[in-house]
């Protein structure tokens, strides 16, 4: 362990780096069910729901073992949601493709971000973001975590006639997830070690008691053998001529395509920018060291996800979790990736951790990384209006990569506008200029 993980150098411990491992797998684990929601059978997409649970639980060890490997970082990667979202409702919903052919348009992704990544673009673009967005993306991703947090713990409605309210107290699930926020509190003001991981397993605890004492399968469930064929043939429209390019299919799948590159590109930035400060791995000009391996981990699981069987893999913003708990180095990855594998097997077991046990998990973390908006200096307003944009939009528009969007778009109007060009990297305008292209393609196959 020590030779592989370097222990001692990063001062830790096995037991604390299992913890983290065992915390960041229980925030997560939700995806291994809530990937069906968007996957599985009733859906636009169709595929079986044990094959989806069998794709997800591979996909996400696969690219957890890997990014800890090439990195020694304790994080953690996994279909990402929104991603799923968008291979649903955009590819197979909206475009009509077969999972079949919207696996192959993640796999073309899942390749184009491996050239970019080994040829350096990749890092030329994470390198190119200010030292102030950085900062930035970390709270923002903090108060988008917690929004989750707030969500899946029953504490957000709708339904008062506003944007967004609290919401009924009189729900047990919500009630449970009250108590695990208190217990959370408590056992990190106190300083407790592991205090995530103990608030989950506790509230746990009192759900089984109190809501699933009865009747709780314990059995064994047998992954479903799985092997999906993938289907190019829709992509072969594309290279038919320069006219039918702008025709509505082509422009629509060219926009998915650019959708997929972007989403999952600034996803990984924006997480793994906030993991890595949460962690306190950026150097002193904001750089992630061994950034382009942890991307490569990043690209080349969505490509194999593609093959298993899943929509795109990211790295997942609730590795913030297991890094609060103490973990360092890629053995908190190895932990979690094994959960994940033996999740194949044990789903019942897993699904004894309900949401309301992790949503508290979520918001904690959320206040923890906001810890990062103390460096921006907010009497800029150079540096204080793409920041305060970025952090905002996050939560705001439920997407991280919107986020950075319009925080990055933001920037790049302010310092031409406070006439100090030249500190913007060049990359910055091709960044925003990708981004606006977006949005336009995006409109254009709206309208038409």
């Amino acid at each position: 362990m020590e030779k592989l993980f370097k222990l001692k150098e990063n001062n830790t411990t096995v037991r604390t780096e299992i913890i983290a491992g065992l915390t960041t797998f229980f925030t997560m684990a939700y995806i291994i069910f809530v990937n069906q929601t968007f996957l599985g059978e009733g859906t636009p997409v169709g595929m079986p729901n044990i094959a989806v649970m069998t794709a997800t639980c591979l996909a996400a060890a696969f690219g957890t073992y890997l990014i800890g490997f090439l990195t020694n970082y304790p994080l953690a990667q996994a279909p990402g949601m929104g991603l799923n979202a968008v291979f649903c409702y955009t590819l197979c919903a909206s475009m009509g493709l077969s999972w079949q052919a919207a696996l192959s348009a993640v796999f073309i992704a899942g390749i184009f971000f491996i050239l970019i990544t080994v040829t350096g673009i990749r890092k030329i673009i994470v390198d190119a973001i200010p030292l102030s967005l950085k900062k930035a993306i970390s709270a923002g991703i903090g108060l988008f975590i917690a929004l989750i947090g707030f969500n899946n713990a029953g504490l957000l409605s709708s339904e008062s006639g506003t944007i967004i309210g609290m919401g009924p107290l009189n729900v047990p699930t919500t009630l449970l997830a009250l108590f695990g926020l208190a217990l959370t509190i408590v056992l990190v003001v106190a300083k407790v070690p592991g205090a995530l991981f103990v608030s989950i397993i506790g509230t746990s605890i009192v759900g089984a008691i109190l809501q699933f004492g009865l009747n709780i399968n314990m059995g064994i469930s047998k992954p479903e053998s799985w092997i999906p064929k993938l289907d190019f043939s829709t992509f072969g429209a594309c290279f038919v001529g320069f006219k039918e390019l702008f025709s509505t299919p082509i422009l629509a799948l060219i926009s998915v395509m650019i959708t997929l590159i972007l989403v999952d590109m600034f996803d990984t930035i924006g997480t793994l920018i906030g993991a890595a400060n949460k962690a306190g791995y950026l150097d002193e000009d904001g750089n992630l060291p061994k950034v382009e391996q942890a991307m490569l981990a990043d690209a080349v699981a969505t490509s194999v996800g593609a093959v298993l069987g899943t929509s795109t893999v990211t790295t997942y913003v609730e590795s913030t979790a297991g890094i609060s708990a103490g973990g360092k180095t890629g053995l908190t990855s190895f932990t979690t990736a094994t959960c994940f594998l033996f999740a194949l097997f044990l789903s019942p077991i897993v699904d004894l951790v309900p949401t309301a046990a992790t949503a508290p998990i979520l918001i904690i973390v959320g206040v923890m990384m906001c810890s990062a908006l103390k460096d921006i200096d907010w009497d800029d307003l150079t540096v204080a209006i793409p920041a305060f944009i970025t952090v905002i939009t996050m939560p705001l528009f439920y997407s991280i990569t919107e986020g950075l969007a319009f925080g990055f778009i933001a920037y790049v109007i302010v310092m031409i506008a406070s006439k100090r060009i030249k500190e913007i990297h060049p990359v910055m305008y091709v960044i925003v200029f990708l981004f606006i292209i977006k949005y336009v393609l995006t409109f254009a196959s709206f309208a038409q």
